[in-house]
């Protein structure tokens, strides 16, 4: 156990399942002080709390997996365990265990996911997250070659293969661009990276940053061009907001999450998802339009500045309270 800001933490267990195990253990049997609200994360797996725990509850999530099931990183053919029963039964948990359980969520896209999941209407509610702004856009200067920047976790549901088809379509038709790639991944999974990255074409000009710090993240942010955004499936898109705040405008799929946090033809531009090819062509014609790329940046500023965490808190709070 660990004190983080007054907040007594307790570690154990994997993040699948023996997280979940360990919580039922420490709180039907463990010595603890009774408490007056439980709060269910919720990431692919629940904590089932409904099922043992009758204090109030509140269920908090981002988003529902949904087709992020049959993108998990098992080895085949395992991979078709989480996929094929992750599909069938996720929309049933929410149904059977959590419909009487209050949720709070961050966009308008997981608050339907819940909805058709058989989440009552009245029992979501939606506070968006906050977003870290720049203290003066005379901090942010861009780099001297055109720079497409791809950041979050280096997996399958994020993207990262299909940014790398995109830098690689940029290349063809565009010059004078560099590609970046920050994030953590496995040395396996960089590795499958670099191949798609030399199968491109992009490899010498693709920089893996692996992970940074906020501080190196927000630099990179300020000095990249476009953010490359080509998740599948998002609750929100936190970096698209903290992109924004460092005027640089947004590439994406026109997913759940990212249709949420990116105004097509505003703060950035959405395309059908998988259509790498239609991101890269937009990416490039973006650029090069000076006109639409400046008021891209402006328009990004002040969408980004309408989020902030002392807002979100102040929210969050209210909504303890009525429970």
């Amino acid at each position: 156990m660990e004190i983080i800001s007054g907040i007594n933490v307790i570690r154990g267990g994997n993040q699948e399942f023996g997280v979940k195990f360990r919580a039922f253990f420490w709180y039907s049997f463990g010595k603890h002080p009774k408490f007056d609200l439980i709060v269910d994360e919720i990431h692919g797996i629940p904590f089932f709390t409904p099922l043992y725990i009758k204090t109030r509850k509140l269920a908090f999530i981002h988003e529902v997996a949904g087709e992020v099931w049959k993108l998990n990183p098992w080895p085949k053919p395992m991979n078709l365990i989480p996929w094929i029963l992750g599909t069938i039964f996720e929309p049933w948990i929410f149904k059977v265990f959590y419909k009487k359980i209050p949720f709070l969520t961050v966009s308008e896209s997981t608050k339907n996911d819940l909805i058709s999941f058989g989440i009552p209407k009245k029992n979501v509610f939606i506070i968006k997250n906050g977003a870290r702004i720049l203290k003066s856009g005379r901090d942010i200067k861009k780099e001297s070659l055109t720079t497409a920047l791809f950041l979050g976790a280096l997996s399958e549901d994020k993207g990262v293969f299909d940014a790398i088809k995109i830098f690689g379509e940029i290349e063809r038709k565009a010059e004078n661009w560099q590609y970046w790639i920050v994030g953590a991944g496995s040395r396996d999974y960089i590795n499958k990276l670099k191949d798609e990255a030399r199968k491109m074409n992009v490899i010498y000009k693709t920089k893996f940053w692996g992970y940074v710090n906020d501080r190196k993240k927000f630099d990179l942010l300020a000095r990249a061009h476009v953010l490359i955004n080509p998740s599948y499936h998002e609750g929100w898109g936190l970096v698209n907001l903290e992109a924004n705040a460092c005027q640089t405008p947004v590439l994406g799929y026109k997913v759940h999450g990212t249709k949420d946090s990116v105004r097509d033809g505003v703060t950035g531009i959405l395309v059908e998802k998988g259509d790498f090819r239609s991101l890269a062509e937009n990416a490039i014609k973006l650029v090069m339009n000076k006109e639409v790329y400046g008021k891209m940046q402006k328009n990004a500023v002040v969408w980004a500045s309408k989020f902030s965490w002392d807002k979100a808190t102040g929210e969050s709070l209210d909504l303890i309270e009525s429970i």
